[in-house]
């Protein structure tokens, strides 16, 4: 039963998502239900095969079936197939409804639809990018522009030209990797030159590093000898200031030697004279 294909089928506006609202189990419509799951699971089946077809095209482009028609008939597949990728969200959109006032099962199935939708999606857009980034790098060789009821030797004239077209194609398809061949060498070098730099950077960084604990070293040793020199400067004032209380006390008790010397010599020279 297919009611998503065409104008035939089943159609009508499921509004959109913005408008949805609690329903309840007594106005769950199983009729509405079973025919958008119907024509959602047709859709899918449509996607799908559009998503084949691109895959079969991409294969075709630059080869001699990549013609204007064929092109033309790959722009038709992908007009009609967006346009039921459309469509078709909003039906989920209006069956996701639905399955407020569904019972388990129903709400289940709803999800398994809308989990394929998703994936068919993306597969199907994943080609579309393929293709056209191919159709933008191909020449587009087209074989039949030329009547069908042409001479022999027109077609081999035909013939060579495709040829020709093809080989010039290859040429500047080589040239173009060469290219990129050498900017990957040239940015290869300019990623080891940055490597180079950062090696220099972290050399000078030891050294200045090196270099600052020496100059503390330098600056810790002139620092301890000035402290020896005070040091030894201030042993030096406390040894003159000895050296003058020494010099005072062997004067005073020189002039004492005297003093009892000078008595006793006194007492000496009276003794004899009495």
């Amino acid at each position: 039963m297919n009611k998503g294909f065409g104008g035939g089928g089943y159609q009508r506006d499921y509004g959109s998502t913005s408008t949805s609202q609690a329903m309840s189990r007594d106005n769950f419509s199983p009729t509405e239900f079973i025919s958008l799951k119907e024509t959602i699971a047709s859709n899918i089946v449509y996607i799908k095969s559009s998503w084949h077809q691109l895959e079969k095209s991409i294969k075709n482009v630059g080869t001699v079936k990549d013609t204007p028609e064929s092109r033309k008939k790959i722009h038709t597949i992908q007009t009609n197939t967006n346009q039921k990728i459309s469509e078709t969200s909003t039906q989920i959109a209006r069956l996701t409804q639905l399955t407020q006032g569904a019972d388990r099962q129903q709400k289940i199935d709803v999800g398994q639809l809308a989990s394929n939708f998703k994936d068919i999606v993306e597969k199907y857009s994943k080609s579309q990018q393929v293709i056209a980034a191919k159709m933008k790098q191909v020449l587009l060789v087209n074989p039949t522009q030329y009547d069908d009821d042409l001479d022999e030797q027109t077609r081999e004239s035909r013939a060579s030209r495709i040829a020709s077209l093809q080989a010039q194609e290859q040429r500047d398809l080589e040239f173009e990797q060469e290219i990129l061949l050498e900017r990957e060498k040239q940015m290869k070098k300019i990623e080891a030159d940055v490597i180079d730099v950062h090696k220099i950077f972290s050399d000078l960084n030891t050294i200045v590093q090196v270099q600052g604990e020496s100059i503390d070293t330098i600056e810790n040793t002139i620092e301890s000898t000035a402290g020896n020199v005070e040091a030894g400067r201030e042993e030096l004032i406390k040894a003159a200031e000895y050296q003058a209380k020494y010099r005072k006390k062997v004067c005073i008790l020189l002039l004492i030697a005297v003093i009892i010397g000078l008595i006793v010599t006194s007492i000496i020279v009276s003794q004899i004279k009495s």
